[in-house]
């Protein structure tokens, strides 16, 4: 009871008493059903100016185990992807070594055939042209394998850093069982022997408190009786 509800109490106003509580109570009925409404939105007050004096609203963006659990699939969808990506450039590459491969098996037998016709008929300059043309087609070819090899173990080298990415997630799985198992702890830990709706309501004003805008029934009794001496 508020100071207003006492002192229409004390002054005989019972009628403009009865209104205040239905007034009062009206009032606390549509708080409930707006603070029961839409649960994880954001309370009422919040802002990005007092966001520093409340926790974070417990909606999907925010739950922590959510959050996780969201990171460790998406980044196990996305390893698997990329994966598979370079699992297809390592198979092209590797069928480009072995063509390569045969090139130069080619470009070398015909470098053999043009140093022999060089031999036997040193006055035909095409033979030498040709010659001086395979052996820079070899060097050429050899450059192209070698920057194919190395472009093959760079990609083994990403592969295997890769396979830190599969760590990291069965970290963040160990820090959100750890998280779960210490949520059930807490939940065990304050349990009851009452269920909360068999519990005595909570005194709204106790010795000791600072505040007097509640008066308790009894508080009202003992100024009654005050004022009938």
């Amino acid at each position: 009871m508020t100071q207003e509800e006492l002192d229409a109490l004390m002054n005989g106003d019972v009628e403009e008493l009865e209104e205040t509580q239905e007034v009062d109570s009206d009032e606390s009925v549509e708080e409930e059903k707006t603070e029961g409404e839409g649960e994880g939105e954001i309370p009422k007050g919040y802002s990005e100016d007092t966001s520093h004096h409340w926790p974070l609203p417990a909606t999907d963006e925010n739950k922590m185990v959510h959050q996780l659990d969201d990171v460790t699939k998406e980044s196990e969808e996305k390893a698997t992807e990329i994966f598979d990506i370079i699992e297809g450039i390592s198979s092209d590459l590797m069928e480009k070594e072995e063509n390569l491969d045969k090139i130069k098996e080619v470009v070398a037998s015909n470098i053999e055939l043009f140093k022999t016709l060089s031999k036997k008929f040193p006055d035909v300059e095409a033979f030498k042209e040709q010659l001086e043309k395979n052996e820079s087609a070899l060097a050429e070819s050899t450059n192209a394998l070698e920057t194919l090899q190395n472009a093959g173990d760079s990609i083994m080298n990403v592969m295997d850093i890769m396979q830190y990415q599969d760590i990291h997630r069965q970290k963040i799985e160990r820090v959100i069982n750890v998280m779960r198992a210490l949520a059930k702890y807490m939940n065990t830990l304050f349990e009851g022997k009452v269920d909360d709706e068999n519990r005595v309501s909570s005194a709204q004003h106790i010795v000791g408190d600072t505040h007097n805008d509640i008066a308790s029934t009894d508080d009202i009794e003992a100024l009654l009786a005050q004022f009938s001496k």
